[in-house]
């Protein structure tokens, strides 16, 4: 089953869409702006791309932006925007995480909606303000955890929420790079900068650059909430001022245990985001660098693997499949997905209206649980691997 994005999002016209970082040499705001795109739901036409104002023009100017909505910093742009009769309808934030919370509360302000990247702020407190802002302000606020796009997030989800695994008794998630594997950031990488800056990035490094993905995608696959987490975050790299490898264990709300083990220097590995989960009845498997197939294994019987698109394919899963079984998805579409999600939601909400219940996304509240979850890991490694209870 095939997306059909312009008449499933429905509306008049595309979404006007504005973002705020993502200039040039941005490898996260090309991304979003491709997703953006995919399915035709949005138009790029405004933008603060970068805290240099000169840069912010060029990147604009590249983008095709009109000048006069080419903006030096994200509160001229809110301001401005907010006043204007073909002002943007939302904002994508793609800055540093340090900025986050700043810019969405800007824009939540100027009665724009939002979409985040992750982590939605750097502490409990900035998004616990944010989720009471969004619940004032009623615009919708999406955080852009990608891989719960995927076709096959979406039929592992379905298929526990309809008990093909029996009571859920393991979860264990891992997300493993090379990328830091050296001290890069003092070369003039910048994206390894930032993220090992703890001015910019918070307190947690690869906890919160993916270990936070990994542990998204467990509580969105399970629908488990955590209760308590041992943690230890470890800095392998000398001169390294935040962690870059994360080894953790989980205790689960209702009595499901599990790991999740997070690096950036475990060396051989690219993207190797894994999820596995077992029950009393069967169990999952799903590796993000082959996105498209879902192991799936009854207690007795041979291990099944299900395909997107393929037989035995779900209608969760089949609502954001666009091209027939074979032709790969991933990454990108994975994004895709949450932009038209987003899209869908944002034409409800202007029409006074819920949106239609398969519609989903990370929601301002799971970026609350996210930032939660990383002040959880720091404060429990600090304390020598002490059990921390989720509050």
């Amino acid at each position: 089953m095939a997306i059909e994005a312009s008449s499933e999002a429905g509306g008049h016209g595309r979404i006007r869409l504005g973002m705020v970082g993502g200039g040039q040499a941005s490898f996260i705001g090309a991304v979003h702006r491709i997703a953006a795109r995919i399915d035709d739901q949005f138009e790029l036409t405004a933008g603060a791309l970068a805290s240099d104002p000169v840069r912010a023009k060029a990147s604009a100017k590249e983008l095709g932006i009109a000048n006069d909505r080419a903006y030096s910093s994200f509160e001229e742009m809110a301001k401005a925007e907010a006043a204007r009769p073909d002002g943007i309808e939302v904002v994508s934030i793609v800055t540093p995480n340090h900025l986050h919370g700043l810019v969405a509360k800007a824009f939540l302000e100027a009665g724009i909606h939002v979409i985040c990247d992750k982590p939605l702020t750097t502490t409990v407190a900035e998004a616990e303000e944010l989720v009471e802002l969004v619940r004032k302000t009623g615009k919708v606020f999406v955080v852009t955890h990608n891989y719960t796009g995927y076709p096959m997030v979406r039929q592992a989800r379905a298929m526990v929420a309809n008990g093909d695994l029996g009571e859920i008794r393991l979860v264990q998630a891992e997300y493993l790079q090379d990328w830091l594997t050296e001290r890069i950031e003092a070369s003039g990488h910048k994206q390894a900068a930032w993220r090992t800056d703890p001015t910019r990035s918070g307190p947690g490094g690869c906890i919160g650059d993916i270990g936070t993905h990994a542990y998204n995608l467990a509580c969105f696959v399970t629908g488990l909430q955590l209760d308590e987490l041992l943690a230890q975050l470890s800095t392998f790299v000398g001169g390294r001022r935040l962690d870059d490898d994360v080894q953790i264990l989980l205790k689960w709300k209702g009595g499901a245990r599990g790991m999740l083990w997070a690096s950036q220097v475990a060396v051989g590995n690219e993207n190797g985001l894994t999820l596995r989960v077992y029950g009393t009845k069967g169990g999952l498997e799903w590796v993000q660098e082959n996105p498209n197939h879902l192991w799936f294994t009854r207690y007795g019987q041979p291990k099944q693997l299900l395909t997107r698109g393929g037989a035995g394919a779900l209608v969760e899963a089949g609502r954001l499949t666009r091209v027939p079984a074979g032709h790969p998805e991933g990454y990108l579409e994975g994004f895709t997905s949450i932009y038209t999600e987003a899209a869908r939601a944002i034409r409800a909400a202007q029409t006074g209206k819920p949106p239609d219940p398969a519609v989903i996304f990370p929601t301002v509240e799971d970026g609350l649980a996210g930032v939660k979850f990383i002040e959880a890991a720091v404060s429990s490694s600090a304390s020598n691997g002490a059990w921390v209870r989720i509050t």
